[in-house]
């Protein structure tokens, strides 16, 4: 532990230094002035330094540079506004000791020293100082861990698959390291593939976690049963085992549209599980919503679920999508629904999506991005 002492007194110097002694403190650095006390911070600022400095004894009055100039220079660099510094002082003005802790630091004392009280002071900032730290260091850990479970969870995405008459792509953007939206699609045989966009309840670790165990049994939901109403069926069945367990105080659930896409007999059917209406432009014909279906995945142990089959003769965007890009949309006295569909058929099908997306959220809501915002495109010839 490194405390350092700041006075232009050497007899001050000395006294605050035999009373740190006394109580067991041996490590010191001892500076006369604010201005070789700044020159030893910033020698350290770029590195972590063989002995961090943990504490900061400061004089107020100093030539050069006083105390509470030295505190303002010090909160300057993020890297050192968490050194605590207990201004050593004679002055007894309330309104330069406010100002002094309102500029960095954390506590004074006031000359002559009274023993007790110093140690006291020291010993509480120390702890604070501790206790931060921890905390600091906590937060790191769980930052590369979030970082390596967004890692696991990107992986699970599928890629985007362009063929001969069918593309399938996405556009995500989460709002937390890690997100409630999943998407995935799935080869069933040649001529059919099974496309899922779902939104979990919730942001964050929990429901990122059940995503990941959706996910885990999606493929085999998928290819295994198929047929729209049959797949949404299992995997309300899967969500009641986790709701149901006697540990879970949370009942989750999830919105989602699944799509079976035949290419060969030009077919697409689906189903809507409390989603968000998907939107299919074909040639010629007015816009689509995909809206038959049933309640959210997950609320009720048994589910009345229909279908819609549709039958397209002509080149077709389905365009998939969650509601944080309708929340995106929000204006007084406009529909969501009626803006996105606008922008959607003004889009050209050689464009990228993440284009499309960018041009319909408008710039101020990506840095204040409150949902996940996702859209998945299908287009079939």
């Amino acid at each position: 532990m490194n405390i350092v002492i700041v006075d232009d007194n050497p007899v001050n110097l000395m006294v605050i230094e035999k009373i740190l002694k006394s109580v067991g403190y041996t490590h010191f650095i001892k500076l006369p002035s604010g201005l070789e006390l700044l020159e030893l911070l910033h020698a350290g600022s770029d590195a972590v330094p063989e002995a961090p400095i943990d504490l900061i004894l400061l004089d107020m009055m100093m030539p050069e540079m006083d105390g509470l100039e030295t505190c303002r220079r010090i909160q300057e660099h993020e890297n050192l506004r968490d050194i605590p510094i207990i201004v050593v002082t004679a002055m007894g003005d309330s309104n330069l000791l406010a100002e002094v802790l309102e500029a960095g630091a954390s506590d004074y004392v006031m000359k002559p020293v009274n023993k007790v009280e110093l140690v006291a002071r020291i010993r509480v900032a120390l702890r604070l100082k501790y206790e931060k730290d921890w905390h600091k260091e906590n937060e790191a850990r769980i930052k590369s861990e979030l970082e390596l479970a967004k890692q696991v969870q990107s992986s699970v995405l599928s890629q985007p698959i362009a063929m001969d008459r069918l593309d399938i792509c996405a556009s995500y953007h989460p709002s937390f390291e890690l997100a409630g939206d999943l998407y995935s699609w799935y080869r069933i045989d040649d001529h059919r593939y099974g496309i899922i966009l779902l939104d979990m309840m919730g942001h964050g670790i929990s429901s990122s976690l059940v995503c990941m165990f959706i996910s885990s049994v999606m493929q085999d939901t998928i290819t295994r049963f198929v047929s729209p109403e049959l797949v949404i069926a299992e995997l309300n069945r899967y969500m009641n085992q986790l709701n149901n367990r006697k540990d879970n105080p949370i009942n989750y659930y999830f919105t989602a549209i699944y799509l079976l896409m035949d290419t060969s007999n030009s077919t697409i059917e689906y189903v809507n599980a409390g989603h968000p209406p998907g939107l299919l432009f074909e040639e010629g014909k007015p816009v689509k919503l995909l809206e038959t279906g049933s309640c959210a995945v997950g609320f009720f142990e048994q589910m009345h679920i229909e279908k819609e089959l549709i039958q397209y003769e002509r080149p077709l965007r389905l365009f998939m999508f969650t509601d944080g890009l309708l929340e995106a949309l929000e204006e007084e006295g406009r529909c969501e629904m009626d803006k996105l569909t606008g922008f959607l058929r003004a889009s050209r099908s050689e464009e990228k999506l993440e284009a499309i997306v960018e041009r319909i959220v408008p710039p101020e809501v990506w840095d204040m991005q409150e949902d996940d915002i996702c859209m998945v495109r299908v287009q079939a010839r």
